[in-house]
């Protein structure tokens, strides 16, 4: 498959950005939910492409900061999996299926205990025909579990795209220039959510107004409630970029240098990469964009025939017994 190149028209971060996030969604009634009760007696939502599998292998999506299975680009990918005839599952974070969870904890960018469950579960249920693919913050968790789990993840293959991999950075990316909006947009979505459980969380909805930044959201809540000491300690223990360099299985990271979340220039380096793990880093694209062609209404996304190219050998089915 040729290497992405942003048309003309498309050549600002910002339109790959806000163009890849606003168009493409999948009706609900082409998912099935599936409800899984977690250890801590939690629970989190999966939302399955038709019905449950009878067999063959099948695609995991994490979705990224306050995503879901209606977000724009897990709709694209799902929209490919049904056309290639894939079995697809999507994995919701905690809180993030349209339902506050049970607990005041929820989920963040190093939180892999919930994804070694649902992997489990799947694992259990149909075999090791597992492959996984993770945008944004749900990159995050992927590589950093797949670095946690060496040799013992038991995935065909997985793909991350436009991945924070060192949160501290992302968060002060976020901080700056235009991409303020950007982080205006998902604080007003995480407040809403915190909100929505604060007899829980111990917050109410004016202390949560006056968290302005993600540094300030993650030392105030993310890092309380998930055990660690402030948001220094939470970006320096919970992103992925240490983990790289332990990964076993295929992996395809697919990121642009122009990405309004990331730093310029904060793509790890090759000597930090297992030789598992490919790197396609791109001049263009933005943050989950890669728009390719078409016109501002009907724009061409690049992308899900990437991540096709490079899964579908994984996830071609394992003949049977003769």
């Amino acid at each position: 498959m040729r290497p992405f190149e942003a048309p003309l028209w498309a050549r600002n971060p910002h339109t790959q950005t806000l163009l890849g996030a606003s168009i493409d969604r999948i009706g609900r009634e082409a998912l099935a939910r599936e409800r899984v009760t977690l250890p801590d007696g939690d629970f989190l939502d999966l939302d399955w492409l038709g019905s449950l599998p009878a067999g063959g292998p099948i695609l995991l999506i994490l979705h990224g900061l306050e995503g879901s299975s209606r977000s724009p680009y897990v709709a694209r990918l799902l929209r490919m999996c049904r056309d290639a005839r894939w079995n697809a599952v999507v994995m919701h974070f905690r809180g993030c299926s349209g339902e506050p969870n049970r607990l005041a904890r929820g989920y963040h960018g190093g939180e892999t205990g919930d994804l070694q469950t649902v992997i489990d579960l799947l694992g259990c249920r149909y075999g090791q025909g597992l492959c996984a693919v993770g945008y944004s913050l749900g990159g995050s968790v992927l590589l950093k579990w797949l670095g946690e789990r060496r040799g013992e993840a038991g995935l065909r293959a997985a793909v991350a795209v436009s991945v924070p991999f060192d949160l501290a950075s992302a968060a002060a990316r976020l901080d700056s220039g235009f991409s303020r909006l950007y982080q205006w947009i998902l604080l007003r979505w995480l407040r809403q959510s915190i909100a929505r459980k604060a007899d829980r969380v111990g917050h109410d909805a004016r202390s949560l107004r006056r968290l302005r930044t993600f540094r300030d959201f993650d030392d105030a809540i993310t890092a309380p409630l998930h055990g660690f000491r402030d948001a220094d300690d939470y970006y320096r223990r919970a992103s992925c970029r240490p983990y790289l360099r332990h990964i076993e299985v295929p992996t395809l990271l697919v990121q642009a240098e122009d990405d309004p979340f990331l730093m310029p220039q904060s793509a790890p380096h090759t000597h930090e990469l297992a030789p598992a793990v490919r790197l396609e880093l791109y001049p263009r694209g933005g943050h989950v964009g890669f728009i390719s062609g078409g016109t501002p209404w009907a724009p061409r996304f690049w992308l899900e025939g990437r991540l096709k190219a490079f899964l579908e050998h994984a996830m071609r089915p394992e003949p049977g017994p003769p």
